[in-house]
């Protein structure tokens, strides 16, 4: 009897259990429709200020997109990503317009990422979009990626770094370009620049980046004219001399500009150096002068 009645009672508090889960948060007893539906799935975006530990790829799946914090290994960095504009039915080409568009303002951020032009460092900037897939799910973003390379010269690799870039270019910094040594083949034409101490004895020196207007890459030698004169004004600011006839005379320039294939995708920076053909130095020669770069006689 006392078992029969304990059941009773147990049975009557799970019923009262139950009426009070239905008279309180409108509950009416069934789980099922009182979930608050979903919100339906958004276009995926990349975060920016995070690093990758895959090589740079120039289209991102969500499957594949998967950040580092900056002070573990990684290869990329993603300093910022930005928003196509207009009414795009698939992914730029690297040749479009809007991919141009896209690189002037990856360039402009990463230079303030960098704390100065990115271009002036052992760097490299690239331009990520979305796989087909995104976009056609509605992506439209645009990821600016910055690499640490071996050398800002023929050969240079992607560099295993850890830790962020920015603000990596603000002196002291290991990554800006300075002082080379020149290796030239028996023409006397520079086939690499290899980084040297400025306090030792060396022919080549870095002096800024001249930014090419918006023309077809070079083809011919008449061509690059434009190319050697905008680094020459580049080197006459460097070094503080007069940008006239003269120059030539004091200094040679080697003229670096991006590979036809980043050119075509807008990138128009051009590293510019200047270089004694005649004779090696020990020290920079940025605000030299006159003194320093005297008009060479023969």
């Amino acid at each position: 009897m006392q078992r029969a009645t304990r059941s009773v009672l147990a049975a009557l508090a799970v019923a009262a259990l139950l009426a009070g889960c239905a008279g309180s948060g409108g509950l009416d007893g069934d789980l099922v429709d009182d979930w608050a539906a979903l919100p339906p799935p958004g276009p995926f975006t990349p975060a920016a200020g995070v690093c990758h530990e895959a090589d740079f790829a120039a289209t991102i799946s969500v499957p594949a997109y998967a950040p580092v914090d900056c002070a573990a290994p990684h290869r990329v960095e993603t300093v910022h990503v930005g928003s196509f504009a207009g009414q795009l039915g698939e992914p730029p080409t690297s040749a479009s317009a809007e991919m141009r568009t896209a690189f002037a303002d990856c360039d402009k951020r990463a230079s303030g990422y960098v704390g100065d032009s990115w271009q002036a460092g052992r760097l490299r900037l690239a331009v990520a979009v979305p796989s087909g897939p995104g976009w056609a799910a509605g992506s439209r973003w645009y990821r600016c990626d910055l690499m640490e390379l071996t050398t800002a010269d023929v050969g240079a690799e992607v560099v295993v770094r850890t830790g962020s870039l920015r603000d990596a270019l603000r002196p002291p910094s290991a990554l800006r370009l300075g002082c080379h040594q020149a290796r030239t083949d028996r023409n006397r034409v520079v086939q690499a620049l290899v980084p040297v101490d400025c306090a030792k004895r060396h022919d080549a020196e870095f002096a800024g980046v001249w930014r090419s207007p918006d023309r077809p890459y070079p083809k011919r030698g008449v061509d690059w004219a434009p190319f050697y004169a905008g680094c020459r004004s580049v080197l006459a600011r460097y070094a503080g001399v007069p940008d006239d006839n003269a120059l030539a005379f004091r200094s040679d320039v080697v003229v670096r500009p991006p590979s036809a294939g980043r050119w075509r995708a807008g990138d128009r920076g051009v590293r510019c150096y200047l270089w004694l053909n005649d004779r090696a130095v020990t020290g920079s020669l940025k605000n030299a002068g006159t003194a320093g770069l005297p008009v060479r006689t023969k």
